[in-house]
């Protein structure tokens, strides 16, 4: 049997499997594409995660990184949440515990934190408004002007939201592994080779990056503007597992990934590589790992969500 053949053997055991424990399979964008082939749903994480807690599913299970099962937990406190690798982690939540954050807001007892959805559910209860990529912009530009703001853990995305809002913010040392490796000196080569591709930027990379753009924005901003605009080429500067996506939606347009600094492969997360099919499958015949979330923390995390939500 060969590779194909068991992917596809794999993938229909996995599918036939969830539909016996009735549960939904949500993928992330930058997961493997075999995995987003079985995914019933595919998106960004919050985004994933209220989608599941708005089916009449009794499991999810949660194809990304540890803190996206966590929330998928956060909002569907009846439903078990599986997470395929419960060491897949993820180097910007990692950068922000919530012991640094409590020193943080004593020394800042003014002000009010914003903290992007990619943190732990311990982070998140220490926070008074959550954001996304795709809405930090609205809600940042809604907050009182008499309040200082502590914005983490992304401190690229907090510099992009403070340049475009004006408001000068405290941010957090932390960053994206994936989306700081990206370089100007990569993305100028591949525009020399491809002079009428439009450079699609997400805002976690780097400022000089950002700059250089003509697309600024979220994975689904990113997804959204490739699949309605006129142009056929795009330079892609985020996890390029968003490829597979852009390429199902756009069969007709070239997607091209930047590279790493040397050159040499794609820029790729390996924490989310690490859901594989197999991995998929055991959990779903073991029911395990399930990810929880102590309620003492959980209804302080929640309420965050629940201000995003009210911003929106």
């Amino acid at each position: 049997m060969n590779r194909a053949e068991q992917t596809a053997q794999l993938q229909k055991a996995i599918r036939e499997l969830a539909s016996e424990r009735d549960a939904i399979i949500m993928a992330h964008y930058y997961t493997r594409k075999e995995i987003q082939e079985i995914a019933d749903f595919i998106g960004d994480s919050l985004a994933l995660a209220r989608q599941a807690a708005k089916t009449e599913a009794k499991v999810i299970v949660m194809c990304g990184v540890h803190f996206m099962a966590e929330t998928c937990a956060l909002l569907s406190p009846d439903k078990v949440v599986l997470c395929p690798d419960t060491e897949a982690g993820c180097s910007l939540a990692d950068s922000c515990r919530a012991a640094d954050l409590k020193r943080w807001r004593k020394e800042n007892p003014d002000a009010m934190v914003v903290s992007y959805v990619n943190t732990t559910a311990e982070v998140k209860a220490l926070t008074d408004v959550v954001v996304t990529s795709g809405n930090a912009l609205k809600i940042v530009s809604q907050l009182p002007n008499d309040r200082p703001i502590i914005f983490g853990p992304d401190c690229n995305l907090g510099a992009y939201v403070s340049k475009m809002t004006g408001r000068d913010m405290l941010l957090w040392p932390g960053g994206c592994h994936v989306h700081e490796r990206f370089s100007v000196e990569q993305i100028v080569k591949m525009k020399s080779a491809h002079p009428e591709a439009k450079v699609l930027v997400h805002p976690e990379c780097r400022s000089e990056v950002v700059e250089i753009a003509d697309v600024v924005g979220s994975t689904a901003v990113l997804l959204d503007y490739a699949a309605k605009s006129d142009e056929k080429e795009f330079i892609v500067c985020t996890e390029a597992g968003i490829l597979h996506e852009m390429q199902r939606l756009c069969p007709d347009k070239l997607f091209i990934p930047v590279p790493t600094d040397d050159g040499e492969g794609c820029n790729e997360c390996e924490y989310m590589k690490m859901n594989t099919l197999e991995k998929v499958l055991s959990c779903l015949q073991t029911m395990q790992p399930q990810v929880k979330v102590d309620e003492s923390i959980a209804e302080a995390a929640r309420k965050p969500i629940d201000r995003m939500l009210e911003f929106s």
